[in-house]
């Protein structure tokens, strides 16, 4: 289990959450408050990439499980989620995940109840400031978007798989594989063309950059773009029960 953090004691402050993230490099995890504060230091591992969904739930079981006591699970999922069961998995290296139930599956394991929603979706939930058309982009393994309209979630779309330029899509020209094979200028540059055409499809009012290779942005933004912090995909998991009840 390289490079884990040891957790402390969560403290109380009402409904305590499990916020799980499930990214193409790793699995990661925090227990988070009702403000969205982490109780917990992060733990993670390296995403087993190609490995069956049952041993990616056994591992996220052992994962969490020095973290302490939590109320409830909410899960970060890099594909199309609906209803807690998994509709693509692109990054994960496995078709297995196609048609599977996460969410029972992990209610199942971890004895709480759980919530499964897109990962980018997830992290804009915890940034969006609810005025207005929003939209996240997460620049990682792969590249993740969430769409929003006066705070509240718009159906997930998987503008990762759409094409982008010469015969690929967003995520094979943007994602963490192709940034190391061009090298940082000309990763720059796909990005900042991405996010030109992203503006033409939402009209967004404001757009928030998150993920891992966020702060590899070498250009300057503009005013109505935002870095926010990888954490948001810790937090994004309290909102995500706030909503749905």
């Amino acid at each position: 289990m390289a490079d884990v953090q040891h957790a402390s004691e969560p403290r109380a402050s009402g409904k305590l959450t499990l916020a799980i993230d499930i990214g193409g490099t790793g699995l990661k995890a925090s227990i988070v408050d009702e403000a969205g504060d982490m109780c917990t230091e992060r733990v993670r591992i390296a995403t087993p990439v190609g490995a069956p969904p049952a041993k990616i739930v056994e591992a996220l079981a052992g994962l969490v499980a020095p973290l302490g006591s939590y109320d409830r699970v909410a899960v970060g999922f890099p594909g199309v989620v609906r209803d807690g069961r998994i509709l693509t998995a692109a990054n994960l290296g496995n078709d297995a995940w196609i048609g599977f139930d996460l969410a029972r599956a992990l209610a199942g394991a971890l004895g709480k109840p759980v919530l499964v929603a897109n990962d980018a979706d997830i992290q804009g939930l915890a940034v969006v400031s609810g005025k207005g058309v929003e939209m996240v982009v997460t620049l990682g393994t792969g590249f993740g978007t969430g769409l929003y309209l006066d705070g509240r979630l718009g159906p997930h779309l998987e503008i990762a798989h759409q094409p982008f330029r010469q015969g690929e899509t967003y995520d094979q020209q943007l994602g963490n594989a192709a940034r190391k094979k061009v090298g940082a200028a000309r990763w720059n540059k796909r990005v900042k063309k991405a996010l030109g055409n992203l503006r033409r499809l939402t009209n967004f009012d404001h757009l928030y950059i998150g993920g891992g290779n966020a702060k590899k942005i070498d250009f300057v933004l503009d005013p109505d773009m935002t870095l926010v912090s990888n954490e948001a995909g810790m937090k994004g998991g309290v909102v995500l029960w706030r909503l749905a009840t």
